[in-house]
């Protein structure tokens, strides 16, 4: 674990912690030191029982007092904890930044298929078909993943790129593959002054049914210079693996990470740890 990516986590943490009104009475362990729990773990790939033990923490990092594993896991839960993940996200990961280049892709997140998940959906994969859920992203070009859900494998990505769009104004060009070739997706990027360009069918902008403007002229931009532009997609690929190759990134799912909720609040812990790394490299904050 890099000691320089805990003081920027935890830091950034603290500030957020000050920052977030406090309501109803002070708990014995404080919000910050929870959320600071959770985080070691989750750079550590290890599960919650793990942080309550003393003797898995340095110097880095030493709380005063530990609380017992349930009340670990009720605290992890509460509201202003969940809203202290989302505040850090935002902090590090630069989300009021804008972007004259992004990208919407998916990354799997595959689990085992005799899995006892019953939210755990079988759907398109690398190589296939598997069972697990799928991390979609809205990615800007310069390695930032300021917003993001977590769906069941089987969901359509057209949907979920919509509910991505309203956290975020795409106003540049916007790269994807061609499942994100909608209409209503082409429109909704072009009324916020964005344009997307997917892969597009041979018949793009013909027949009788009501056609999309946007996507109409993506369709000519394919034959002329589209084309050369597009392959900076392959930019959402090297994200993913900056994402994943490095020792505590976001690789398979461990066993004790299962159902939806408990998956998203690992990726969300992951994609803090991979911003404070980007925030290092960038010398940002």
């Amino acid at each position: 674990m890099d000691s320089h990516v805990w003081r920027v986590v935890y830091e950034n943490l603290r500030q957020v912690d000050r920052e977030l009104p406090r309501f109803g009475r002070t708990p014995v362990y404080a919000d910050r030191v929870i959320i600071a729990m959770y985080l070691w773990s989750v750079m550590h790939d290890r599960p919650l029982c793990w942080a309550c033990q003393r003797e898995n923490y340095g110097s880095c990092f030493r709380p005063r007092k530990l609380p017992s594993v349930s009340q670990f896991c009720k605290r992890l839960k509460t509201e202003r904890c969940q809203q202290l993940l989302g505040r850090l996200h935002e902090r590090l990961s630069h989300w009021e930044w804008s972007s004259e280049v992004s990208f919407l892709d998916g990354h799997a997140l595959l689990v085992g298929a005799t899995t006892k998940d019953v939210e755990a959906a079988v759907g398109r994969a690398p190589g296939g078909f598997g069972r697990g859920y799928k991390l979609h992203a809205w990615a800007a070009a310069d390695e930032r993943i300021p917003v993001w859900s977590v769906m069941p494998l089987n969901v359509n990505e057209k949907p979920v790129a919509h509910e991505l769009l309203r956290y975020q104004r795409a106003d540049g060009l916007v790269l994807a593959d061609g499942a994100y070739d909608s209409r209503a997706l082409y429109d909704t990027i072009a009324d916020d002054g964005g344009q997307l360009l997917t892969p597009l069918p041979e018949n793009a902008g013909k027949g009788h049914v009501p056609q999309s403007p946007a996507r109409n002229a993506a369709a000519v931009a394919w034959q002329g210079i589209a084309g050369y532009v597009y392959r900076e997609r392959a930019g959402v690929e090297r994200i993913f693996a900056h994402l994943s190759t490095w020792g505590g990134g976001l690789t398979a799912l461990p066993p004790w990470v299962r159902t939806l909720e408990r998956v998203r609040r690992w990726v969300g812990a992951k994609l803090i740890i991979y911003h404070a790394r980007w925030n290092i490299r960038r010398r940002v904050g």
